[in-house]
């Protein structure tokens, strides 16, 4: 019996997530140039600009940007070495020390920001706010999803929900399998 809703619309979404990772590539090759005025690069951008509400653990920034522990691992390692962030002792879990931005790193993240303003503005110039906002809705509400189901495939090593771009490749060729074990009937054998 299918459960799926009638009004699913799989080919749009296979479409959407095609362009997800071509606008992925794009802002992350821009916020390469961008950040390249503060030092960083898109990765270290996107980490660092995580830690401007306070102090985080590597597994909470990998889960906030649905990215690999060991790849955010070593983001911070690198912003460590240079200056940006550093660690502390965290109260909580011995294990998983607090990262937080230095003075230094804040001032970098400061810097950037009338470059990332007009970047911004010129990106949504003709894109009505609504519009925007929207696409942001479906996006946070996809990103829900993904996180409250379990993955397709039976790779074991961490948790799979938190890969990072690293897989984008994989993932986009996975899509039409994955579109395909999501069918009405997906998985049942025929005789």
């Amino acid at each position: 019996m299918d459960s799926s809703p009638p009004d699913v619309d799989v080919d749009a979404l296979v479409e959407v997530t095609a362009e997800v990772f071509a606008v992925n590539g794009r802002l992350l090759r821009e916020g390469d140039w961008l950040s390249a005025h503060a030092g960083l690069t898109s990765a270290r951008w996107q980490v660092a600009g995580l830690l401007l509400d306070g102090p985080s653990t590597v597994a909470r920034l990998a889960r906030e940007r649905g990215l690999r522990r060991q790849a955010v691992q070593q983001t911070v390692d690198r912003l460590r070495a240079e200056g940006v962030v550093t660690t502390r002792p965290n109260p909580q879990d011995q294990r998983s020390p607090l990262v937080e931005l230095t003075p230094g790193g804040r001032q970098a993240l400061d810097d950037l920001r009338p470059l990332e303003q007009r970047w911004l503005e010129h990106l949504t110039g003709d894109i009505p706010p609504e519009d925007l906002h929207v696409a942001l809705s479906v996006l946070r509400r996809l990103r829900e999803n993904l996180d409250a189901r379990p993955v397709l495939d039976d790779r074991t090593e961490g948790d799979d929900r938190t890969a990072g771009n690293d897989r984008a490749a994989g993932d986009a060729r996975t899509a039409v399998d994955a579109r395909t074990a999501l069918e009405p009937g997906a998985g049942q054998q025929t005789s």
